[in-house]
């Protein structure tokens, strides 16, 4: 179990002003700015048979009915009666008014009950696309979300971790849609945010809500039509977080300082519908090329050892050439690709010291990588870079995954 508090929120005027300062930046019609994305990460598409508990490779629980950092009301559990598969390709978060084993909140015995999961311990991402169709649940006092948190989080807190808010919706505004971002300096009440109002409810159908997210701007996205952008300008002088791994939460809550607390109009139980939630790639500049990967420490190129694609080849440095051993591929699907075959952390490991090999290319999503753009190139199942080992720059100098940490060891660009 982890605990991770949400950050309490705007009141209705700062709020009011962020929505017309969106607009201004982005009016609801702009056109679509092209983003450099690549293939499909990770997925849940929610096709398991009705009953079926989440699954927890892909997903954990928060527990507990402490306030989450905004007075909530709701108890989070890990019970199939709050997060369970339909049957029907969805999953179903159930926020309920009971209390079935005397939950105990920090207001004194909890009135309700929903579910919360995130991908801390099973899923990260720096950049790339992230989606979700939704049909959200509605009523006074029902706070909706699909959002990031950074993976440092339980090292630095919030907001220094950062924190993307891909959808937010709170009941007594059943036609808007927010998307903020929360850094050190702009957090809480003086989040950035943008919104869209739409013509009739959210809850009356299922939408698409997304995010593209690049080294230096968020686009936030309704049913495929951009709404808002943030990039470091706006900040103020603060700092850009968002430069590193994030995960995702889906969850329901149940009142708090920014919606509000049931009232009699608001009916239960309330249930968020999750069609699906997929995450891709980010390519820089959109290259999806033939590039030699150069070592900033060394001056030499990822290299397949005397040219012999077998499967588990150890990739090494060596000096940079014109042959096909150096030749790699960004493919679109997030894989890096020379000789037929595709760059592999040994067994799909990923710890630290994992060995760094050629494999055949399997679909696994442990063969994904990208190249952001500080430089690291980094294994998106592992959320590690790719290092020489041993700071070795010699030729033959072998490469592993370790704790991305910004050593000249790790730092590559295409040549």
């Amino acid at each position: 179990m982890s605990v991770i508090s949400r950050r309490l929120r705007r009141g209705a005027a700062v709020l009011a002003a962020a929505v017309v300062a969106s607009v201004l930046v982005v009016p609801v019609n702009a056109a679509p700015a092209a983003a450099a994305i690549g293939g499909l990460t990770w997925q849940d598409e929610f096709n398991a048979p009705a009953g079926t508990p989440v699954d927890q490779s892909k997903w954990r629980f928060d527990i507990g009915g402490h306030g989450w950092g905004n007075n909530e009301r709701q108890y989070y559990t890990n019970s199939t009666s709050n997060a369970v598969h339909d049957g029907q390709g969805n999953l179903v978060i159930t926020a309920r008014r009971e209390n079935p084993a005397n939950y105990q909140c920090h207001y004194g015995r909890c009135e309700y009950t929903s579910a919360r999961l995130l991908t801390a311990a099973t899923f990260n991402q720096a950049y790339g696309r992230f989606e979700a169709r939704i049909k959200i649940p509605r009523g006074q006092g029902i706070w909706p979300a699909f959002w990031m948190l950074g993976s440092d989080f339980g090292n630095v807190g919030w907001p220094a971790s950062g924190e993307i808010d891909i959808m937010e919706n709170i009941g007594r505004e059943p036609n808007t849609v927010h998307g903020t971002i929360h850094g050190p300096g702009y957090s809480g009440g003086g989040g950035i945010t943008g919104s869209r109002v739409i013509g009739q409810p959210l809850a009356d159908t299922f939408h698409t809500y997304r995010v593209d997210w690049e080294p230096n701007i968020i686009r936030w996205y309704l049913d495929g039509q951009e709404f808002f952008r943030v990039d470091p300008s706006r900040l103020g002088g603060n700092r850009w977080v968002f430069d590193h791994p994030f995960f995702m939460i889906l969850n329901v809550a149940v009142g708090g300082n920014w919606p509000g607390y049931p009232d009699g109009s608001t009916q239960f139980p309330q249930q968020m519908l999750v069609d699906y939630v997929r995450v891709y790639g980010y390519v820089p500049d959109g290259n999806t090329g033939t590039n030699r990967i150069r070592g900033l420490q060394s001056g030499r190129c990822i290299d397949i050892p005397s040219a012999n694609p077998y499967d588990g080849a150890p990739l090494q440095i060596w000096d940079c050439n014109t042959t096909a051993a150096q030749a790699w591929t960004f493919a679109a699907d997030g894989t890096i690709r020379a000789m037929g075959k595709c760059m592999d952390p040994a067994w799909a490991g990923t710890a630290n010291g994992t060995e760094v090999n050629l494999v055949t290319c399997n679909g696994n999503p442990a063969q994904r990588f990208t190249l952001n753009a500080a430089g690291d190139l980094v294994n998106l199942n592992a959320s590690r870079c790719v290092d020489v080992r041993e700071n070795n720059p010699n030729n033959g100098g072998r490469l592993q995954l370790w704790d991305c940490a910004g050593t000249p060891n790790q730092k590559w660009s295409r040549a």
